[in-house]
């Protein structure tokens, strides 16, 4: 199939570019569809199927990552997420569903490795020919850890599988303890989703959203496993266009900023750069001299404000408004010294054109980007002081900052809010550059529908699982534009409507990141993935209720996953024990293995926690023989620990900031959030809760991380609930 595929994409770039629009459009559909099959084949290669089915009326099924047929439609491979596949994940001893045996094949690449049997009808049980080993499920969570997060299709679990296969409409929202494959859930739910609505969701598409850049790392290759390659994926510091926000250190700042209050507060900001002028103002056009009067400009900021436009665009009505009136009164003057009335039907254009005017109208009302605005705001005390009358002086004094400052995670959601309300800053910069573009667009939009009405059908033919859209192709025929992808032109256009929204750690998020997120989303369609103990975040809420209903109310489904896949039970529950010390109220779900060893607690003098840090990170070394190490430092300890574990392993280490794909990664907290380890390494305990301003969520988070064994040392005395 992919040699196939291959030779018709390259026959389809020989061929010649000729005829109409309408025919580029039918070229380019092919292409594209070949593009994208041809990338699916591929990614799916690793471990292509995983399941057999035996059912009662003696056929079988395997189960695999993509749907295969032959050319005589002979189905040899049915999609995971087909109907005919949920028995895989659903059948009981309880409740077969026609199911007698269902066999897992553990493969590495094309090489079956193991295989297992699920014998569901007793009548099987005598027969020789069934075969069983350590058990799926315990295989791969016994496996040793890359680094990147491996999708589940062959061991998703049934209170997994109902959560995945639930309907597309509505807020779904998914609690579960560390472990619980909160986030594996999530993934696989999208790619179940783009399978079972791909007609409505092809065309606006997917986002999902995570807390960190390091996060997004080790989850990337998840979706295209299972051949999902158009899915939109982005931190939270990368969901405004062109911006990579760096971290909000200030957690009292992330948590002003994260505050509902902000809404009114850029609303303010923004009306006040539609500004008054206190008396009249001489102006000089072609040596003659005008008055523009505090009554004009009212007047024009009244009508612009009322058009309901955002500021940029409104701005127009704003300038047209005082053009003409000055152009009148120019005219009037002019007519006074000639001594008659004369036609001039340019004399707007020369108002237009007068140094003086431009700037009185830029001073009034200025055009202004949505960075500029937020720069100003918060390095000029004026303007702050106007815009967050609610907030008190000591939170305003918090905001202050250069206006060089980069931008923040926490001013994502502001820069969000400022460009709603701004409106298109090249409407004003660059008009009618943006208007021959869109005409180009629209014309190439309606040459793609054309084309698509011959030759949708044999693309259906040919066993295409969905369709190609109008927009993914018009994209081809974009005169002297590279093409683009629905998923780029998604990620590069803020305004974009997406079909569905899937947010990971969701508990970390402000009032005011949901208000950005449910603006992606304006069909509310989510999947919010999280576990509310595991709050850190100073802007967090404390309840999804709390976080969700400014946005929905109560019209959220709540899901809980119950068992922990991840964390051996000694280690769970040493975290648990950790959290309710500290009066935290956490979910404890049940611990799929017991674990060899609880956590190795290790008490040093200060001079040595580096020292003794590098040590054990040079004993797992050798003992993992190959597992992943997570040391996990507070941010004030987090450059000494990761340049003396780099000195002593530098081939074998890696950071966020530098290389992730390491046998050894030094993390903050929030960086190693949704992340997994064989072992990890915890330094000094207690500057986590520091670091967190008491709060004992990033110390949970990290005891929670590794998947055999646990390692805390320190110089000060461990927190309650670890030496009991």
């Amino acid at each position: 199939m992919r040699e196939d595929t291959d030779a018709k994409l390259k026959n389809i770039r020989r061929s010649q570019t000729i005829g109409t629009h309408q025919n580029r459009s039918e070229r380019d559909a092919y292409a594209s569809h070949y593009e994208d099959r041809l990338a699916q084949l591929n990614a799916v290669d690793h471990r292509l199927a995983f399941g057999r089915l035996d059912l009662d009326d003696e056929t079988t099924r395997y189960i695999g990552r993509i749907g295969l047929a032959t050319e005589e439609h002979e189905r040899l491979l049915i999609d995971w997420r087909a109907p005919e596949a949920g028995t895989f994940y659903q059948a009981t001893a309880f409740d077969r569903q026609n199911v007698r045996r269902r066999r897992h094949l553990m493969l590495e690449k094309r090489n079956v490795v193991g295989i297992e049997d699920d014998v569901l009808d007793s009548t099987m049980l005598d027969t020789e020919d069934n075969l069983h080993g350590e058990g799926a499920l315990l295989a791969a969570l016994n496996r040793k850890r890359t680094g990147r997060m491996g999708d589940i299709v062959a061991t998703i679990q049934a209170e997994q599988d109902k959560i995945i296969r639930a309907d597309l409409p509505g807020v779904r929202v998914v609690q579960g303890g560390p472990g619980t494959g909160k986030t594996a859930v999530a993934l696989h739910r999208a790619a179940y989703l783009l399978y079972t609505f791909r007609e409505r969701l092809n065309k606006a598409g997917v986002l999902v959203v995570g807390p960190s850049a390091s996060f997004m790392w080790y989850i990337e290759r998840v979706l295209p496993s299972l051949g999902e390659t158009g899915v939109v994926m982005t931190s939270l510091a990368s969901l405004y266009p062109g911006l990579r926000a760096v971290p909000e250190n200030d957690p009292q700042v992330a948590r002003l900023k994260g505050d509902l209050r902000m809404v009114r507060a850029i609303k303010r900001a923004v009306k006040d750069r539609e500004k008054r002028i206190k008396e009249p103002t001489r102006l000089t056009v072609d040596s003659t001299e005008l008055m523009l009067t505090p009554k004009m400009v009212d007047y024009a900021r009244e009508k612009a404000r009322s058009t309901g436009k955002p500021h940029n665009e409104a701005r127009e009505t704003f300038v047209k408004i005082l053009i003409r009136d000055l152009g009148q009164q120019l005219n009037e003057k002019l007519d006074e010294a000639a001594g008659r009335q004369v036609d001039r039907p340019h004399i707007e254009d020369d108002v237009r054109e007068s140094m003086d005017v431009r700037r009185a109208l830029n001073l009034a009302w200025m055009p202004i980007s949505p960075e500029t605005l937020l720069r100003s705001l918060f390095s000029k005390r004026e303007y702050l002081d106007s815009a967050l009358r609610e907030f008190t002086d000591a939170e305003r004094d918090l905001l202050v900052r250069p206006a060089s400052a980069p931008f923040t995670e926490a001013d994502v959601p502001l820069l969000d809010e400022a460009a709603e309300l701004l409106g298109d800053f090249g409407k004003i910069t660059g008009a009618a550059a943006a208007a021959r573009a869109a005409a180009e667009h629209k014309a190439n939009l309606e040459n793609a529908r054309k084309a698509l009405e011959n030759v949708h059908y044999e693309l259906e033919d040919f066993g295409v699982d969905g369709v190609i859209t109008a927009e993914q192709i018009a994209f081809y025929n974009e005169t002297g534009a590279q093409r683009m992808t629905a998923a780029q032109a998604a990620k590069s256009d803020r305004t974009w409507a997406y079909g569905h929204v899937v947010v990971d750690e969701a508990q970390e998020l402000s009032p005011m990141q949901w208000r950005l997120l449910f603006r992606r989303c304006p069909m509310k369609s989510f999947t919010i993935v999280g576990d509310i103990a595991q709050a850190s975040s100073a802007a967090a809420s404390h309840s999804w209720q709390d976080a969700l209903e400014p946005f929905v109310g109560e019209r959220f489904e709540l899901d809980t996953l119950s068992v922990n896949y991840r964390t051996p039970a000694q280690i769970s529950d040493a975290a648990v024990a950790v959290a309710q010390a500290a009066g935290q109220d956490v979910s404890a779900p049940r611990a799929v293995r017991e674990g060899e060893c609880p956590p190795f607690l290790i008490h040093v003098e200060s001079e040595d926690l580096i020292s003794t840090v590098v040590d054990k990170v040079t004993e797992e070394v050798r003992f993992a023989a190959g597992g992943l190490i997570g040391v996990i430092a507070a941010p004030e300890k987090f450059a000494q620990v990761a340049n003396a574990v780099a000195r002593a392993h530098r081939d074998k280490t890696g950071t966020s900031q530098t290389a992730l794909e390491n046998q050894i990664l030094v993390l903050t907290p929030w960086e190693a959030k949704g992340l997994e380890f064989d072992v990890v390494i915890i330094v000094e305990p207690n500057d986590l809760v520091r670091a967190a301003n008491g709060s004992i969520g990033d110390l949970y988070v990290s005891m929670t991380r590794p998947t055999q064994r646990l390692y805390l040392i320190g110089a000060e005395e461990f927190p309650s609930g670890l030496e009991s």
